[in-house]
């Protein structure tokens, strides 16, 4: 083989690359320590670009086409290497080839629960997870901050790289947003969407990429805020407590036998609860309640007992003014549930104490 053959076939002529693994993000193209020829044709397909590197600055970027490698179309290289009247001679650089086509179905996940800070609940632990879809769009950004000089960087490496990426972003979004624990664990793909807004510009200035889906397939928080928000439902799904309790008597006397004396437990209290308030009203305004006879001469405490300042009831008067028996009143003092004290070798209950037991 003669001189003139030999160097030829050392330099590059022609630089194309065919993708068939469907998940390589970046490939340098290998040149066997070659030089590229003067006027060689540069091919790159859809879904590609190409990004020169020369002297380990970032020269130019080419799109999808045929492009003839000569000094008008790669002025970043010709300023990096001199060429400052065009250039003759053979030259080297890398070449990087980029998958800009989409790659759908990324997993993501918080390894950890994250802390935010809610309305309702005040800080709340949350853990989510789902699936997200991105494209590069900035080849210099994602090879100096995601690929680097790799010879082929493929989707599982980028997977495992942006998994905790994504998550510190998703959790800064989420902090901006101020989207409340309530709405985050009912409106997954609503918040998807409005999330997009705040992450993309944080993914594109970083890291080059664009992601054009993110979704959430679950959000879950502490087992204390889901009881909570299990009884915000119920009381919202109730909604009138009146009706509710209305209803239920209704419909147990509709039934009869045991619905009806089931119904009769709830409509006692009602009837005696009403009537105690009735009582309480009239005993501050010093007259007895209406149908109902007087509940006995008011207490005379002790001379000099603690206790003379206070506006006082026996068990006897609180069960009437109740309508039960004085033996769950007496029941209801043992359990602190009514508050009473013992005034010489009777047992008091204050009238306040009364009324709290009434309001609770």
């Amino acid at each position: 083989m003669s001189i003139l053959g030999f160097i030829k076939k050392e330099l590059i002529e022609i630089i194309e690359w065919t993708d068939d693994s469907r998940d390589t993000l970046s490939y340098r193209w290998p040149d066997d320590d070659r030089q590229i020829k003067n006027g060689a044709q540069l091919i790159v397909r859809e879904s590609q670009m190409v990004q020169f590197v020369a002297a380990g600055q970032y020269a130019d970027l080419f799109g999808p086409g045929k492009h003839t490698l000569s000094t008008q179309n790669i002025p970043v290289l010709s300023t990096i290497l001199g060429w400052k009247y065009g250039f003759e001679s053979p030259f080297k650089c890398d070449v990087y080839y980029l998958n800009t086509r989409l790659f759908t179905g990324n997993k993501w996940g918080t390894s950890n629960p994250v802390m935010m800070r809610d309305a309702d609940f005040g800080v709340v632990r949350l853990r989510a997870f789902g699936t997200y879809d991105f494209r590069i769009v900035d080849p210099p950004k994602f090879l100096k901050e995601v690929a680097g000089t790799d010879q082929n960087f493929r989707l599982d490496e980028f997977a495992d790289t942006m998994r905790s990426r994504i998550v510190s972003v998703f959790t800064e979004a989420l902090a901006k947003a101020g989207v409340p624990a309530l709405d985050v664990a009912t409106r997954y793909s609503e918040l998807g969407e409005a999330l997009l807004p705040i992450i993309n510009p944080a993914m594109t200035g970083k890291y080059g990429i664009e992601i054009t889906s993110f979704i959430l397939e679950n959000v879950s928080v502490p087992p204390e805020v889901e009881q909570a928000i299990d009884k915000r439902s119920s009381m919202t799904a109730i909604g009138n407590l009146n009706d509710y309790v209305k209803y239920q008597m209704g419909h147990g006397m509709g039934e009869g036998g045991e619905g009806a004396a089931a119904a009769a437990v709830p409509a006692q209290m009602a009837m005696g609860f009403g009537m105690a308030q009735e009582m309480m009203r009239s005993m501050q305004a010093g007259a007895p309640a209406a149908g109902v006879a007087p509940a006995g001469p008011p207490p005379l405490p002790a001379a000099g007992d603690a206790a003379a300042t206070l506006d006082v009831l026996t068990p006897e008067q609180a069960a009437q003014a109740l309508s039960v028996s004085v033996e769950d009143v007496m029941a209801a003092i043992s359990a602190g549930d009514l508050k009473a004290r013992k005034i010489g070798n009777a047992t008091r209950i204050a009238r306040s104490a009364l009324e709290e037991f009434l309001r609770g």
